[in-house]
């Protein structure tokens, strides 16, 4: 098993060391996938205002990337189960990568629709498979800070790359964004020769594969899926709504600076202190300082209080990935694997796009104070569902 799954050799009483080949190629795969997404991800939705779709066009390419990203999560467990995981991140990284060029030839809005749609495919399977092996190759002792890493691997490009996309689009135009955007992701074909074909033993004769209906019938798994999804529903309303809320030069751009990179270097420690002491400890006091950091935003526009929402919920949000899913998969045999990834990454995106869309009913009826402490209210409905339990 380890050699199928390029995990690092150790001797008896040594601890295992936490980085192999593998897994680094795994990392180097994620932030090249993931850099390429974000240098696009505004940048699509600029083209489409500039092209003459105005911001309903706009609105809806990152609908249909977020659309077609959480259906295909729906299906990739049985993806991986049956094609084995290098082969499905390929025709992820194809599918991510190669459709921005079409944008070059044509900014119609049929055009920025398809492309999005079908990135929306690529994006899913690259979170999703890239997730799964790095589960299967960390060593469990060591998971949670492997998905520590994973998270600064998957953090840093939306901290640098998506301002740098915008920046980019104003300064020098929209192809050669677009151009940077289609090799960066296109880059992680490099890594997939040195992963293993299949990170997880198939399910065997007889045995039911776990699949995402399993795991939503499971509570072990459904719970702090639903807590994650809690606090991504926020991330959702802070990215869609938080300029508009603080129109104050510089300080919602700052902001949004300052949130995910609290969100990267806490869900690092998360895992660390994971490993030590139980993930499952963390669920609770991560989704209160989420939730305390939303309901600061009340005092909007104070600029204090905007950093120190910024500061909170960052730590808060950090803390919640590395532990919802380092619980997840403590609770799963490795075949399942994909199945919580998938089922991690439906609470992130469903949960931002759900928390996006009802923040904007609130507030066009109550104002942006309100919105924001009935969203920390809801949040902390979860609560219950954050309590630690021991399982088997």
């Amino acid at each position: 098993m380890s050699e199928t799954l390029g995990r690092p050799k150790t001797t008896p009483g040594e601890r295992p060391r936490l980085v192999g080949r593998h897994l680094a190629l795994v990392f180097a795969a994620t932030f090249t996938t993931l850099t390429g997404l974000f240098l696009l991800l505004s940048v699509v939705p600029m083209y489409a205002v500039s092209s003459g779709a105005g911001e309903v066009g706009a609105g809806m390419a990152t609908g249909a990337l977020m659309l077609t990203t959480v259906l295909t999560e729906l299906a990739l467990p049985r993806l991986m189960t049956r094609f084995g995981h290098r082969p499905v991140l390929a025709a992820g990284i194809l599918l991510l990568g190669l459709p921005p060029l079409a944008l070059i030839v044509s900014g119609h809005l049929a055009t920025i629709m398809v492309v999005s749609l079908v990135r929306g495919l690529g994006f899913a399977i690259s979170v999703v498979v890239t997730g799964a092996l790095v589960a299967a190759l960390v060593p469990p002792e060591r998971r949670g800070e492997g998905l520590g890493l994973f998270g600064v691997a998957a953090g840093v490009p939306s901290v640098l790359a998506l301002p740098l996309g915008v920046w980019l689009a104003e300064h020098i135009g929209f192809t050669p964004v677009f151009i940077a955007g289609s090799a960066a992701s296109l880059a992680a074909l490099a890594a997939l020769p040195g992963l293993p074909r299949r990170a997880a033993p198939p399910p065997a004769a007889g045995e039911r594969p776990f699949g995402i209906v399993a795991g939503l019938r499971s509570p072990g798994l459904l719970r702090p899926a639903l807590v994650f999804a809690a606090t991504s529903m926020a991330a959702g309303v802070l990215i869609t709504f938080l300029p508009a809320a603080v129109p104050a030069g510089g300080i919602a751009a700052a902001a949004l600076f300052v949130q995910p990179a609290v969100t990267t270097a806490t869900r690092w420690w998360a895992g660390r202190v994971g490993d030590r002491h139980g993930a499952g400890r963390l669920l609770m006091p991560a989704l209160a300082a989420a939730a305390t950091g939303i309901a600061l935003l009340a005092l909007v526009p104070s600029p204090a209080a905007v950093f120190a929402s910024m500061v909170l919920f960052g730590a808060g949000f950090g803390v919640a990935q590395n532990a919802s899913m380092s619980v997840m998969y403590e609770r799963v045999a490795p075949s399942g694997y994909g199945t919580v990834s998938a089922m991690w990454n439906i609470g992130y995106d469903g949960g931002m796009g759900v928390g996006g869309a009802a923040f904007g009913v609130a507030a066009a009826q109550t104002g942006y104070p309100a919105a924001f402490t009935l969203t920390a209210v809801v949040m902390l409905l979860a609560l219950p569902l954050s309590v630690h339990r021991r399982t088997r």
